[in-house]
């Protein structure tokens, strides 16, 4: 009996389930869509009277949405017709545009062609004229004329690279500028400018310039910075006889003046300021350069000082020589003869014995008169040895800066060649002029033994042969 009493209930569960579930998959869809309840329901009819609350709200929003959408559809069909119009208008402005533009094209050609035909030969005059100023240009950039003049090398660059025929008062100044360098090549001028110093200061002076080759100030020598349109001091001068010949030029009035003039407009005057002095020329000998200076020096001092002392000897030797009877100690003539000079007993002895003693007396007045020669002859055969050395040094240097760069660039090889040839110089400098010293003071040494040994020896002999007549 229960079988059959529980049939009949399961389709009531089953119907029951099914609305369940479709009010849960409502509020589900509800509270999806933002309409969420705020309790939940507690039985059917709150749970129907939500879902029915929740499908109006959808359906309004669902509506809203729609009238939306409808008035941003009018609104995009508004701008396409009015992009559209815009597009039309344009496309119309174009095509009269182009029209214009054809028009004008023609008018151009015909305009380009008409001025041709009417040029003529200005267009050959017009190369002519371009051409002219380039070549020009170069000349007015490095004139120093241009710094007493400022603003022309502008306009002959302009000039050179303008695509317009010139006027006639472009081409008449032209022809003036041209006029005016070649008159003021011819001259020699004073102005006042503004000058650079070395020391990057600008200053006001006054510049003697000699045409276009030389420009001068307070004895120094000017060159052109085309950049500045300024002239500036060498930083380095060409030395004392240039300078002395620029202040002759700057003082001078009138009349004729000997100076210098670089033709090449100061690329010459620029490359002989960059010689070396003597003292930068020592110094590339580096430290045998000094030593060979050292032994010069040394050697030279001692040879004067000789050569002082063999003078007054030989004047004092020459003074005895009128007084031979009476010897006197200050002079070696008169020492030697004093030897013998007043001793009768000497010359009764043999006269071998008293040969002797002078020759004796002659010997010790020897190394006074010899004195520091020995000396100058080592310092004449050690300068070219040093100087060798030196050269030896410089070639080392010279192969060394070659294995190092991999290249035979004179200029990295001016360094070494430079140290080797100072050297050489240097030594052969000091042993040339104290040869001849040595040979100078060997002589009047010579000299001054030749009268002791003459006059001595004379001397005796005659006292020798009186001695035996009496």
């Amino acid at each position: 009996m229960k079988p059959s009493m529980d049939s009949p209930k399961k389709p009531q569960h089953s119907a029951l389930g099914q609305l369940l579930a479709c009010a849960v998959l409502a509020l589900s869809f509800a509270s999806a869509s933002g309409f969420a309840t705020a309790a939940d329901p507690k039985n059917l009819d709150e749970l129907l009277a939500e879902t029915e609350s929740a499908r109006s709200a959808e359906a309004a929003a669902n509506a809203e949405r729609e009238a939306r959408f409808k008035r941003e559809l009018d609104n995009q069909a508004a701008l396409l017709a009015e992009a559209k119009a815009r597009l039309a208008n344009e496309q119309k402005r174009g095509a009269g545009l182009t029209t214009s533009f054809d028009v004008n094209e023609k008018a151009i050609t015909d305009a380009s062609a008409s001025l041709e035909s009417r040029s003529g030969n200005l267009g050959e005059l017009f190369g002519v004229v371009r051409q002219v100023a380039n070549d020009f240009s170069s000349v007015v950039n490095s004139s120093i004329i241009s710094a007493q003049f400022p603003g022309r090398s502008d306009f002959i660059v302009n000039l050179a690279q303008t695509k317009e025929l010139p006027s006639t008062q472009v081409l008449e100044r032209f022809w003036f500028e041209l006029q005016r360098e070649m008159t003021e090549s011819g001259k020699v001028v004073k102005f006042k400018t503004k000058i650079v110093k070395p020391n990057g200061d600008s200053v006001d002076a006054t510049v003697t310039r000699v045409g276009p080759f030389t420009a001068v100030s307070d004895g120094q020598y000017l060159q052109y910075l085309p950049s500045q349109g300024q002239l500036a001091a060498m930083a380095r001068q060409p030395g004392p006889k240039f300078e002395d010949a620029a202040k002759r030029l700057e003082s001078s009035r009138s009349g004729y003046v000997k100076t210098s003039i670089d033709p090449t407009r100061g690329v010459l005057l620029s490359i002989y300021s960059q010689r070396p002095n003597l003292k930068e020329r020592i110094d590339h000998g580096e430290a045998v350069g000094y030593v060979i200076i050292a032994v010069g020096v040394i050697g030279a001092l001692l040879a004067l000082f000789q050569f002082v002392h063999l003078l007054i000897t030989r004047s004092k030797v020459r003074k005895q020589l009128t007084s031979i009877e009476v010897p006197r100690t200050d002079n070696p003539l008169g020492r030697v003869l004093s030897t013998f000079q007043g001793n009768h007993a000497k010359l009764e002895e043999d006269a071998e014995i008293v040969e002797l003693r002078i020759s004796e007396a002659v010997l010790k007045e020897v190394p006074a008169l010899e004195r520091f020669q020995s000396f100058i002859k080592l310092a004449v055969a050690a300068g070219p040895l040093l100087g060798l050395i030196g050269t030896v040094v410089g070639m080392i240097v010279t192969f060394q800066s070659i294995t190092e760069s991999g290249s035979s660039d004179p200029k990295l090889m001016a360094a070494g060649i430079s140290q080797a040839m100072i050297a050489t110089v240097l030594g052969l400098g000091i042993a040339i002029p104290l040869l001849f010293a040595h040979a100078w003071l060997s002589s009047i040494s010579k000299s001054i033994l030749q009268i002791l040994d003459e006059q001595s020896t004379g001397l005796l002999a005659g006292r020798l042969e009186a001695t035996r007549h009496a």
